[in-house]
């Protein structure tokens, strides 16, 4: 089934936890493919607290690639959080020690999404296409924490067609995992590109045990980049003249 589910999702604030920071909470500068897991399992009803939604979002089911429409940026807002350790029944209201942290958000994010599945069966796809065309949702879509609500525009189904690279460089619009990019002159890098990579997880068991990791390349400015891809990328051919092309975080 050589279709793929397109939609842009966005919020004023998102916050993508970095897992090893500790005092003052750090965010990915882009959302992993976790994150997205979780954000599609909304949107569909997959409840999280079950942990049995990521069975649903493996490699092998389901395939993700996010391009950035918004440039990063970052802001730092003090949060008071409230001491809950020695909280003991009702009256949480009452409690008044608090402790000032401050978190690292994303500010005035935009992201495209693409969800794709090899197989035609897959109830994933069938219930985001359906719910996705009436613009609706099971639980509230955030960007990461709970407070940052989020909202999307639907762009339509499409199909795609797979190319190889051949060695020549081609200009991807999806953030690239570096383990797909070819290790000799693999990148041209462009004077107006600002490129960074970054290690996140990307699959988790239904233990929140993270069981894959990854390197992810992007430009902060949501620019192209222009790369050779070891095997294969995806054309999608939009209506008019405009495509785009994309690698899937895996």
């Amino acid at each position: 089934m050589n279709k793929v589910l397109v939609f842009d999702v966005w919020g004023d604030y998102a916050h993508f936890r970095r897992f090893y920071t500790t005092t003052s909470p750090l965010s990915f500068p882009i959302p992993p493919r976790t994150a997205l897991c979780g954000l599609i399992g909304a949107i569909v009803g997959l409840q999280k607290e079950a942990n049995d939604y990521l069975n649903y979002f493996s490699f092998n089911t389901t395939c993700i690639a996010l391009k950035l429409l918004n440039p990063i940026k970052k802001a730092v807002i003090a949060e008071n959080l409230i001491h809950t350790k020695n909280a003991k029944g009702p009256g949480m209201n009452l409690i008044t020690e608090r402790t000032q942290i401050r978190f690292e958000f994303l500010k005035d994010q935009k992201y495209r999404l693409y969800f794709h599945s090899p197989d035609e069966g897959n109830i994933i796809y069938k219930k985001l296409k359906q719910n996705l065309e009436q613009h609706k949702t099971v639980y509230t879509p955030s960007l990461g924490l709970s407070e940052n609500i989020a909202n999307y525009n639907y762009q339509g189904e499409f199909e795609f067609n797979e190319y190889y690279c051949r060695e020549e460089y081609i200009y991807i619009d999806s953030v690239i995992p570096l383990e797909r990019v070819s290790e000799k002159e693999g990148i041209e890098f462009e004077q107006e590109g600002e490129y960074f990579s970054i290690r996140m997880p990307l699959e988790l068991n239904t233990d929140r045990i993270v069981t894959k990791y990854g390197d992810i390349i992007f430009d902060r400015n949501c620019r192209p980049i222009k790369s050779k891809i070891k095997g294969s990328y995806i054309s999608i051919d939009y209506p008019g003249e405009r495509k785009e092309n994309i690698v899937f975080m895996e």
